[in-house]
């Protein structure tokens, strides 16, 4: 799964580059070592991780089109398992019935 860091930084997907630095500074600020003792050193990589993606602009395109695909992946699979639930079982008995009616046709077919 693809790490949101539009949310880790607490930013929409529209925002601009001066909002993503503002938004990291003040999130690197809290989160640092040497400023909160409970800091921990993962959030702080994870900061990293998402500011340079985000503040680069092409690293940026090519992480939204990731979400986009990501998102439509996930979409295409949910209608998938709706469909799924949506569409009647067959039961036990309509299967025999079928599968006689179909060994019957090919019978008469040959």
């Amino acid at each position: 799964m693809l790490p949101d860091y539009y949310k880790l930084l607490g930013v929409t997907p529209t925002a601009s580059r001066s909002e993503i630095k503002r938004a990291y500074r003040h999130l690197a600020r809290l989160h640092h070592p040497d400023l909160n003792v409970q800091a921990q050193d993962a959030q702080i990589k994870r900061l990293n991780e998402a500011y340079a993606v985000l503040s680069h602009p092409q690293k940026r395109a090519a992480y939204d089109e990731l979400r986009r695909r990501e998102r439509a992946r996930v979409e295409a699979e949910c209608h998938r398992q709706e469909q799924a639930r949506r569409e009647p079982e067959m039961t036990w008995i309509e299967g025999i019935v079928g599968f006689v009616r179909e060994l019957k046709k090919g019978m008469r077919d040959d």
